[in-house]
């Protein structure tokens, strides 16, 4: 049986697996017509990592990503796995365990998003149930600007008994809210944490946010009523990184 291929597209993702992962990928096709700088850099990076490089027609690209957001370059490499184990991430851990847990996100732009922040925030891992989520598509990748491969992104079954896991570890399971009367700036964000978001709109769903230990709200002066989740998690993992007061 042939593996199984993924695609990637994007300056961003393509360089992050050759710079992280460039044994996992097989073959760039580069649009004929590119042959700026930054495109030059690409092309020396595949030839140091021993990758072959075509280069096509620009609407083979097209056809091949369904939509001309590639920029010029797509790989053809094997897709990502789910992350370590929980296990595995928090044993290695060397501070109090950071954690992004999502719940009911769907948007592949908004999952890319949140790797994106939990990558320049430092979070550990991002959680995500195996049902009403998106998964690692090329548009997750795309987005992520290359925070798939340095982000572990654990799947698991249950995300509710997930969290009862973490809570016996010791970490202490905080879930954004709205209507949450605690505001972010006063809950305790110094111990291992694992903060927990829904979906834009929807929220936690309700087993979810029974389970949360404690639940804060991100104070607004606006008239809109709620976040995307990407900002609202940006948001949240500065305030963790900022109480604690040390880069990650």
């Amino acid at each position: 049986m042939a593996a199984r291929t993924a695609i990637v597209y994007g300056f961003h993702a393509v360089t992050a697996r050759l710079r992280h992962r460039a044994g996992s990928v097989r073959e760039i096709l580069v649009e004929r017509e590119r042959h700026d700088p930054r495109m030059r850099r690409l092309l020396d990076a595949a030839a140091a990592a021993g990758i072959r490089v075509q280069t096509v027609p620009g609407d083979r690209l097209d056809r091949l990503a369904g939509h001309r957001r590639h920029q010029g370059v797509i790989a053809f490499a094997e897709p990502i796995a789910a992350g370590a184990s929980l296990d595995a991430v928090l044993e290695a851990l060397r501070e109090p365990a950071l954690l992004l847990a999502l719940d009911g996100v769907q948007d592949p732009h908004n999952l890319g998003a949140c790797l994106r922040v939990a990558d320049a925030f430092g979070a550990h891992a991002l959680i995500a149930p195996s049902d009403r989520a998106v998964g690692i598509t090329p548009t997750v990748e795309k987005v992520a600007s290359g925070a798939v491969d340095t982000v572990p992104y654990i799947v698991v079954t249950n995300l509710v008994r997930s969290l009862h896991e973490l809570q016996e570890r010791g970490i202490w399971v905080v879930g954004a809210a709205r209507e949450a009367e605690t505001p972010l700036a006063a809950c305790d964000l110094h111990r291992a944490i694992a903060l927990v978001l829904g979906a834009e709109g929807q929220g936690l769903r309700r087993l979810t946010a029974q389970t949360c230990d404690e639940q804060v709200a991100i104070p607004m002066s606006g008239e809109v009523e709620s976040l995307n989740v990407s900002v609202a998690a940006g948001i949240c993992l500065y305030e963790a990184r900022r109480q604690r007061g040390a880069t990650p």
